[in-house]
């Protein structure tokens, strides 16, 4: 009868020994790799967010230490600074109206791109290419030229017997010329759109075709719905990018006239590098982060009603 094996535990010491060793050497190799993104997000961004937080609570004008004066900032943008309530109100209805005509105009020239069309490559190359200039300042004073009082705007309304006017220096229509530059700028977004409008599958088309369905039923009843994941995703990068625009109201309207292009942000960079408040434009910036994040939070709780998935048959959970 033959002895029965008995179990040593020790026997098994040297080969995990050695697995931990060559886990060890993997972790290390990674680190190493990693390393230098590391570095630069701890010194170039983890550091200046942590920075940021404490100068909101201090007054700081780069030239003096700074001085902790508590929630004495924020108090004071909350119940003394108009211009924070004035740019407020002026970026929100940048954001009501420019988000949503760009996601329009995005989708609708998606959808014509779209087409088994010969050389529609070089369509679709001819009108993204603009986008990789849209925000660049070139293009800010471009726009600006084009919309003043002797621009080529109104130049070609003269064509039609119509006398223009100072559009970026008229108070009722110089933010429509930003909404209108922002809707311009939908390269990006018709990408993505595009994208997702190649992974509809054809079949679903076909049969809403043999059941009777007209175009604008497809539209409504195949193409929406599977296109509500893009478009979700479009929509909480367009609000965001536009609570940070900058660029445009600096170049072409200086947040004028009669502060009717103020963005938030145009007030945050006035506050930082004219005023030299760092402490209270920290405070600004910190703020505007908040009410992001609460828009978008807000987006994401919504999105459960209006998009959906494959995955999970139905509406987002």
């Amino acid at each position: 009868m033959k002895a029965e094996a008995v179990y040593k535990p020790a026997a098994t010491k040297p080969r995990l020994m050695k697995k931990l060793r060559g886990a060890n050497e993997n972790n290390l190799a990674g680190y190493l790799f990693i390393s230098p993104w590391l570095l630069g997000f701890l010194l170039l961004t983890a550091w200046p967010i942590i920075q940021s937080f404490y100068l909101s609570f201090t007054e700081y004008s780069l030239l003096e230490a700074p001085i902790w004066t508590g929630t004495d900032n924020y108090v004071n943008i909350f119940t003394n600074d108009n211009e924070f309530r004035t740019s407020l109100k002026v970026t929100f209805m940048f954001v009501l109206f420019s988000v949503p005509l760009k996601l329009f105009f995005s989708l609708m020239v998606a959808i014509l791109l779209n087409k088994n069309v010969k050389g529609m490559n070089l369509y679709r190359t001819a009108i993204y290419f603009p986008s990789l200039i849209g925000g660049s300042i070139a293009v800010s004073a471009l726009w600006r030229n084009m919309f003043n009082r002797n621009g080529y705007f109104n130049h070609v309304l003269e064509w039609f017997g119509i006398e223009g006017m100072g559009w970026i220096t008229n108070p009722h229509t110089s933010l429509g010329t930003l909404i209108l530059l922002n809707t311009w700028q939908f390269g990006s977004t018709m990408v993505i759109f595009l994208a997702g409008l190649k992974q509809i599958p054809n079949e679903l088309y076909e049969s809403a075709s043999v059941d009777g369905a007209s175009k604008v039923r497809k539209f409504f009843h195949i193409t929406l719905p599977m296109l509500s994941p893009v478009m979700f995703f479009n929509l909480v990068l367009g609000i965001i990018g536009s609570f940070q625009m900058f660029t445009s109201a600096f170049i072409i309207t200086q947040g004028g006239p009669i502060n009717s292009t103020y963005m938030y942000a145009l007030f945050l960079y006035d506050k930082a590098f004219k005023h030299y408040q760092m402490g209270y434009a920290s405070a600004l910036a910190w703020i505007l982060l908040v009410i992001v994040a609460l828009m978008t939070a807000i987006n994401f709780l919504v999105s459960r009603y209006w998009v959906f998935y494959e995955t999970d048959g139905g509406k987002s959970k």
